[in-house]
């Protein structure tokens, strides 16, 4: 079967699968967006061009007007997906601050970092993003440790980005792994040079 042929039927499948409502969540179907509310809050969802949603007895579904939508069906569908797991469970990610010197500190919403430069780096939280940053003795056979920060929030997309913003503020080095790193990342080091 051709590759292109068999990404769409993946994509259909993806598209076709109901989204099951837990109870205290409510979706309203408007022009072009999803407005789901539940019991952390509430969040909009775009609604791609030739996908509509309909709801019957808590089951949510994607549809598409026709095969050129076929592309944005399953985007749609994981979309939605989110935004009703956002608002019901919330997401979290962690990420490690590996360096000897290294430390995090939560001030108010914002969080500041001293990261081996010659001044402290802030990072305001946006918001809806909580943080908080702790010592975890599971972690003490990382080299360097030194805390974890775990992010939460109900958009995910809004949560990826927060993390993936924290990560390019001390990029893990090549050897020693020193730097801001995804929790659940597995980090390839290099080895050092030996002396002959």
């Amino acid at each position: 079967m051709p590759p292109g042929k068999q990404g769409k039927r993946i994509m259909s499948r993806v598209g076709k699968k109901p989204i099951s409502l837990p109870s205290g969540v409510t979706v309203t179907v408007k022009e072009g967006e999803l407005e789901v509310k539940g019991p952390k809050g509430m969040l909009i969802s775009p609604i791609p061009e030739g996908i509509s949603f309909s709801q019957e007895d808590g089951v949510l579904t994607a549809e598409r007007k026709d095969e050129k939508s076929s592309a944005v069906h399953g985007l749609a569908r994981a979309l939605a997906n989110n935004a009703v797991v956002g608002v019901t469970e919330g997401f979290s990610v962690q990420m490690d601050v590996v360096g000897v010197g290294y430390k995090a500190d939560i001030q108010g919403n914002k969080l500041v970092f001293a990261l081996g430069y010659s001044h402290p780096v802030e990072y305001q939280l946006p918001q809806g993003i909580e943080a908080t940053a702790e010592r975890l003795p599971a972690k003490s056979g990382i080299q360097q440790y030194q805390t974890t920060i775990t992010l939460k929030g109900i958009d995910k997309q809004k949560l990826g980005q927060v993390a993936s913003e924290l990560a390019r503020l001390r990029k893990p080095d090549a050897y020693k792994g020193k730097g801001i790193r995804y929790s659940d990342r597995y980090y390839r080091l290099k080895q050092g040079k030996t002396a002959a």
